[in-house]
């Protein structure tokens, strides 16, 4: 005899069984979530672009309109065209401004960035009390620019300065530092070398830090002196920060200001009686600020810019084949 057990029908599915908990279909809240993915990265960065439209794009903009006028300080304007341009190509007293601009930047970069580059392999060395010294060379970064400048227009004082007496122990007359170009252009530099050496040191530390050890190892087993290894391992492998340094360098050798107009003390913005170690910076705040010319000034702000792009560029050309790199 056979027996027959009925087995029950398996009821229906409900709709949406079997999915996991929270899931969604391809309805408004899966495009919801996709629009999410896409938009919340943009949504994350915009405020830095929003920022730099603000203060970065408009106020170009806005300089070239203005550089475009003869502009006043009340206000009342006038179009200008290239006028504004055509009068500073001709204009000595510009460039008298990037001569010494120029000059101040080379005196003072060039020994910058060699001393950062020798005074980082040293701090990278086994040394003792490493930490105190890295933390020191930062000191002149964070001390006032108006201390600084106090102190160095005390050192180079002609009647009763350190430097001088240094210099007469050699037989050197007194030289008043402020009244000739190559001396101003000396004196502003040790400034600028003293505050921001230290700072391009610790950029190139940190560079260092993160070579491999192993390249020198194997180096020194292949009978490399320290010498060979500093410039056929540290300076290539640095390359990358070099151009870094010499690019911040270079913008801020060109856009000088702050220690030649302290080491002048005159609100003037003369940069010297005959404006022997006046720079563009300040030449660009006396027009707008004491002669009121803004179209004038703004017309110099761009050539600026234009000055540091191809400063930049010529930098770049160099510090591009350190390593042998093409």
């Amino acid at each position: 005899m056979t027996l027959h057990v009925d087995t029950p029908a398996p009821a229906p599915a409900r709709p949406g069984a079997g999915r996991p908990s929270g899931h969604r279909g391809p309805g408004r809240g899966g495009g919801l979530a996709r629009f999410d993915l896409r938009a919340t990265p943009y949504f994350l960065v915009s405020p830095y672009f929003l920022l730099f439209a603000v203060f970065g794009v408009f106020p170009l903009g806005y300089t070239l309109w203005v550089s475009l006028h003869d502009w006043e300080l009340a206000g009342d304007k006038s179009f200008a065209g290239l006028d504004n341009y055509i009068d500073l190509i001709t204009d000595g007293a510009f460039w008298n401004a990037v001569v010494n601009t120029l000059g101040m930047f080379v005196i003072s970069t060039v020994p910058q960035l060699v001393l950062a580059l020798v005074l980082a392999n040293a701090l990278n060395k086994r040394i003792r009390g490493r930490l105190f010294f890295r933390l020191g060379v930062l000191l002149p970064l964070i001390t006032s620019v108006v201390a600084v400048a106090v102190v160095f227009t005390q050192l180079y004082g002609r009647d009763y300065g350190m430097i001088n007496w240094f210099l007469g122990l050699f037989g050197v007359d007194a030289i008043n530092w402020q009244n000739e170009k190559w001396s101003s252009w000396i004196a502003i530099s040790t400034m600028i070398d003293w505050r921001w050496t230290g700072y391009n040191a610790i950029i190139l530390l940190a560079a260092m830090q993160t070579i491999p050890k192993d390249l020198y190892e194997a180096a020194a087993i292949d009978g490399a002196t320290a010498r060979r290894q500093f410039w056929q391992i540290t300076i290539p492998m640095l390359r990358p920060t070099i151009v870094f340094t010499v690019f911040i360098s270079t913008i801020g050798g060109l856009t000088l200001f702050t220690e030649p107009v302290m080491f002048d003390g005159n609100p003037t913005m003369a940069g010297g009686t005959d404006g022997q170690y006046q720079t563009v910076a300040m030449f660009i705040v006396k027009e707008a600020f004491r002669d009121f010319d803004f179209g004038y000034a703004a017309a110099a702000a761009w050539l600026l810019f234009a000055l540091i792009l191809i400063g930049t560029l010529i930098n770049y050309s160099f510090t591009r084949r350190i390593g042998g790199s093409k």
